[in-house]
């Protein structure tokens, strides 16, 4: 009630003009403007009062969105030092073909003979008992019991390879208790293109250095393509078409060297299929389409309105992180090379 008091007091009164900051450059604002909304009456009738009682008086638009740097000429675009090309397309490994599950896991596992008194973490029966798996039955013994060795997790071999034969198959397996992973895990990311290269510009946070701009490029899946693409055994639905949304992608590190380190392993990380997935967008509830797969990245530019952009003092030790999560560390840089 204090302010429409307070408004019937001045309304006789010379209603005094509001200079307004941060719009389009110091101007007088009359209240008398036609088509403004509720909020802009509101903000008016505020700065009328508080500039009646001598208040200072600032009114400023919200942050801007700043996906993209300015436009850059292809003279302006330089390759990335230590890296030999600007491009990449999906490649697909596979584990070797003849090997059965149990002799995949078999290199990983040793033999309990006198189980533990826990349960297995995998279908939650003790580990003395039987495993309690109760789908497709593996070709191994339900009451027989292994250590994985380097975590030293114990599971009924029964689950174990039960998990494998539900998973991508690629000669990897990732332990269910502590994330280890055993042997190179690849994903299931559908084919497309990762372009990387240099732009003249700074990202905020970093100004002393340009930006490495990645895009990616990942087509739809259907009949209709010029060369159709579905998806695969691997994929949630073989052979359903699936949606790409928001492609090509645009996503940005600083031209540093740690970001130089991350955008290598990002390429490692593409190799082996683990940037996207095809699963349910968390934001749309769309099924079947291409999402993030647990590596995040930056995708504004000039600003960080969303979370995804900068400034950002903790983005790339978190990504080297989740990056390490997926078994990519600077020792892959070296088995890539191999």
């Amino acid at each position: 009630l204090l302010p429409i008091l307070m408004w019937s007091l001045l309304a006789p009164l010379r209603v005094p003009t509001v200079p307004v900051k941060n719009l389009t450059g110091s101007s007088p604002f009359h209240p008398a403007l036609a088509g403004e909304d509720g909020a802009a009456a509101g903000a008016r009738i505020t700065g009328i009062l508080m500039s009646a009682a001598g208040l200072p008086v600032c009114l400023t638009r919200p942050p801007k969105l700043v996906l993209h740097p300015p436009p850059v000429s292809k003279s302006e675009i330089q390759p990335i030092p230590g890296i030999s090309h600007s491009c990449r397309k999906t490649t697909k490994k596979q584990a070797k073909k003849g090997k059965t599950p149990e002799e995949v896991l078999k290199k990983y596992l040793q033999k309990v003979r006198h189980p533990p008194d826990e349960d297995c973490t995998i279908c939650m029966e003790r580990l003395s008992a039987p495993s309690g798996y109760k789908g497709p039955q593996p070709a191994v013994k339900p009451d027989l019991v292994g250590k994985l060795v380097k975590c030293s997790h114990v599971f009924h071999l029964h689950c174990l390879v039960a998990m494998y034969n539900n998973g991508n198959k690629d000669g990897s397996l990732q332990c269910p208790t502590c994330k280890t992973i055993y042997g190179v895990k690849t994903g299931t990311q559908p084919p497309g293109k990762m372009e990387y290269h240099i732009i003249p510009h700074a990202l905020p946070g970093h100004a002393d250095c340009k930006t490495i701009r990645i895009i990616y490029n990942i087509p739809p899946g259907g009949f209709l393509l010029p060369l159709p693409t579905l998806q695969g055994p691997e994929h949630p639905n073989p052979g359903k078409s699936f949606t790409a949304r928001g492609f090509p992608r645009h996503c940005y590190l600083p031209d540093s060297e740690k970001g130089r380190k991350v955008l290598k392993l990002l390429l490692v990380a593409w190799d082996r299929r683990l940037i996207f997935a095809i699963g349910t967008s968390s934001t749309t509830g769309e099924s079947d389409t291409v999402i993030w797969n647990e590596i995040h990245h930056k995708t504004e530019f000039g600003s960080n309105l969303t979370g995804h952009g900068y400034p950002d003092i903790n983005y790339l030790d978190n990504v080297l992180a989740e990056l390490a999560a997926q078994g990519i560390t600077e020792e892959s840089l070296t088995q890539e090379k191999d």
